[in-house]
């Protein structure tokens, strides 16, 4: 069977398990490495769903708290003077950082995201780096938590203005907290500041190894495309699914033949790797003998417990 008909039926699978919300808005970032990625930004839904999720898991943590605070103290809480500053430190340690601590540790997704199956990325195609996550959550007090105030109980945060300057400050802060559903991208202030994306998470759907024959042909002896431990130890795990990413599009156009011709010669480059012989190169094949030798490398290294996640990080 050729190839095309191996990539027509992998294609096939693939849209038999597609959702319907996945036919959205799609954007293309450009990796580091030069390789387009595409993507399906998130709805205006999934974003507010994910957000209520969070919101619902902060709060009870914080009835919670309040909770065993009254059965600790009883009566004595209202008199317990150091307990109200204690529990407004917490709600906002809780509400500013909670989002930042999930997004870092579970790479652009919060326990909200998780459920409703979206996750944050770089707008320009890195790793989503902690000053990113950072910047675009310090501004999450002025899109939600201020407007909320202003329109729930605006007479709490300003006490004692005029009704017509509570009017105005609550339509300007409608502005920042409905700003994703008027910019094509969706993007809120904290994502404009720091450049990031909310993108649908891809699904996980078995797909033939795209490995598979150059693996065993190494195996065999019969590779032409050989490489030390050396040369696979510079790339990590981001730099393999970027790789996955580039061999598994079906296109014959100029602009991805381009981009398979770029990326080997940009890795050949970076590992110093030369051949013998002066006939050409294949890059389609040299790329996909890189990434089985590659994947094989770093699942050994995984099973000592050495995972290098990028080839800026150390194992």
């Amino acid at each position: 069977m050729s190839r095309q008909a191996n990539t027509g039926a992998s294609d096939r699978i693939v849209d038999r398990y597609l959702d319907r919300r996945d036919q959205g808005v799609r954007r293309e970032v450009v990796t580091p490495e030069g390789v387009p990625v595409g993507f399906t930004l998130a709805r205006a839904g999934d974003r507010i769903g994910g957000f209520l999720v969070d919101m619902l898991i902060i709060y009870g943590v914080i009835i919670v708290l309040a909770l065993l605070l009254a059965f600790a103290f009883g009566s004595s809480l209202s008199r317990a003077n150091w307990t109200v500053p204690f529990i407004l430190v917490f709600v906002f340690l809780l509400q500013n950082f909670y989002f930042v601590f999930f997004e870092l540790k579970w790479q652009g997704m919060t326990p909200g995201k998780r459920v409703v199956g979206i996750r944050v990325i770089d707008g320009h195609g890195g790793v989503l780096g902690a000053h990113a996550v950072i910047a675009r959550n310090l501004v999450r007090d002025i899109e939600v938590f201020i407007p909320l105030q202003l329109i729930l109980a605006p007479e709490q945060l300003w006490p004692g203005a005029p009704g017509w300057a509570r009017a105005l400050s609550s339509a300007w802060a409608l502005v920042f907290m409905f700003l994703p559903l008027f910019n094509r991208d969706r993007l809120r202030i904290g994502d404009m500041v720091a450049g990031t994306l909310v993108v649908l998470a891809p699904r996980a759907v078995l797909l033939p190894d795209i490995g598979g024959q150059e693996t065993a042909d190494s195996a065999a002896g019969e590779n032409e495309y050989q490489f030390t431990e050396q040369q696979l130890s510079i790339y990590g795990i981001y730099e393999l699914q970027v790789l996955e990413d580039l061999l598994r599009q079906d296109e014959d156009s100029l602009a991805h033949m381009k981009a398979m011709v770029t990326v080997s010669e940009q890795i050949r480059r970076k590992i110093g790797w030369a051949r013998l012989r002066t006939a050409p190169v294949d890059d389609e094949r040299f790329l996909r003998a890189f990434y089985a030798a590659m994947r094989a490398h770093l699942e050994r290294k995984m099973l000592f417990g050495k995972r290098r996640e990028d080839k800026y990080s150390g194992e």
